[in-house]
């Protein structure tokens, strides 16, 4: 809070920013303004919803502030930047950029609104430092009214997913984020835009890129399809390479790459499973020549944002809010964020020296070390407010129903007046 307090102008949403890292810390079950609010001792959640929503502070200062302070205790030892994006289950028409759309989060087409965040991961841990929110292009961008009810500033115009991510991108390479290396999924390595920007800043990047993509060999002259590439190399071709440790040990697969294009630095990356044969593959660029260990590791690292995004969704509540407003959604996103990288933080200072060889196991009797889930489960037993009084859980209680009562006649009196309009 130290670091941030500044970003505050009054005493008042200063404390309810405190109160709300905390709550998003605590073992609270949801982590909305309502129960956030109840957690802090607040009589009602009226301080919390204004934080989020009227209060004077700029939560893009703030990431500025999240971004530098998870480069500070993360390093940029292997840093590398990894763009990916997160759903999250809406219902109703009104929350800022909410259409049905394809999610990963439900694996279909759904209601929800569609974040898309980049990742700082370096050999001492990983963490999100910063967010756009999707706005999509016909139902939002060209709707005036619909904008100006979710708060929406008339300065936010339609941008593709991958463009959202270059810019976030540029942001930390102009922010003195030391990443070589970008990462990110196919809806952002089928982006050449975003390739071409990767180059321009000088920047590495191993993007994966659907089996139909078409490359160029043989200097450039030939062009044929990535998965018809990979079932012509011969088994010579193929090498056996670990893409970073997993929770059972280091993750196998056979790896073969191929020079494309014109130059030394421009690859196809393929990587096959070792099990199924199940083939994946990835464009990479590199400023200067580096080995196939290192497109491996880099390929490896794009998985750790997928563990940010469990971490931020069940330790921090990154997707308990219950806000509509464009400026509510990117506040309590960029809390959630900040939290999670405190945690991160105390996970990478409190972990031991490694030894030389990362693959070597830990002796069976000694703990792992300390991890997210384990330090935020501490954090709470410490900072566990006093016992609550029968009288304060019956207030909540009450207030809860109340304004529940209220809600469910808002919406009888609303499907009323629409059946007797019909």
């Amino acid at each position: 809070m130290a670091r941030i307090a500044g970003r505050f102008g009054r005493v008042e949403p200063r404390a309810t920013a405190r109160s709300y890292l905390l709550g998003l810390l605590s073992g609270v079950e949801r982590k909305n303004c309502w129960q956030l609010a109840e957690q802090a001792g607040h009589t009602r959640p009226g301080p919390m919803q204004r934080l989020l929503r009227y209060a004077r502070w700029d939560a893009d200062v703030v990431r500025d502030d999240l971004r530098a302070y998870a480069a500070e205790h993360l390093g940029t030892d292997g840093a590398v930047l990894v763009v990916d994006e997160t759903g999250f289950l809406k219902k109703g028409r009104s929350s800022a950029g909410v259409q049905r759309q394809y999610t990963g989060t439900a694996g279909r087409i759904e209601n929800t609104q569609v974040g898309v965040f980049l990742a700082l991961a370096t050999s001492r841990g990983r963490a999100l430092i910063d967010r756009r929110l999707y706005l999509p292009e016909h139902s939002w961008t060209n709707d005036p009214e619909r904008r100006t009810a979710a708060g929406i500033p008339e300065t936010v115009q339609f941008a593709t997913k991958p463009r959202l991510a270059a810019e976030m991108i540029t942001a930390a390479l102009e922010a003195g984020i030391g990443a070589s290396w970008v990462t990110g999924d196919e809806a952002y390595g089928q982006d050449p835009q975003l390739r071409a920007a990767l180059e321009a800043h000088g920047i590495g990047y191993v993007m994966a890129v659907a089996c139909s993509t078409r490359v160029r060999i043989n200097h450039g002259r030939t062009p044929v399809r990535a998965d018809t590439l990979a079932g012509r190399l011969p088994g010579t071709a193929w090498q056996r390479h670990s893409a970073g440790n997993g929770a059972k040990g280091p993750r196998h697969y056979d790896w073969a790459w191929i020079h494309t294009g014109t130059g030394n630095h421009r690859h196809l990356l393929i990587r096959r499973n070792r099990t199924t044969g199940e083939h994946a593959f990835y464009l990479c660029w590199s400023p200067t020549q580096v080995p196939l260990s290192e497109l491996v590791r880099v390929a490896g690292v794009r998985w750790s944002v997928e563990e940010c995004f469990q971490a931020a969704k069940g330790q921090v509540g990154l997707d308990h809010y219950q806000v509509r407003h464009w400026t509510s959604w990117h506040r309590h996103i960029t809390l959630a964020m900040l939290a999670l990288a405190f945690l991160t933080a105390l996970a990478a200072d409190t972990a031991p020296q490694r030894p030389a060889d990362t693959h070597q196991p830990a002796r069976s009797q000694d703990p792992i070390t300390l991890t997210v889930p384990e330090i935020r489960r501490l954090l709470a037993a410490v900072f566990n407010p006093p016992a609550v009084t029968a009288a304060r859980l019956l207030h909540w209680s009450n207030w809860r129903r109340r304004h529940q009562a209220t809600a469910r006649h808002s919406h009888y009196r609303r499907r009323t007046a629409d059946e007797t309009a019909e």
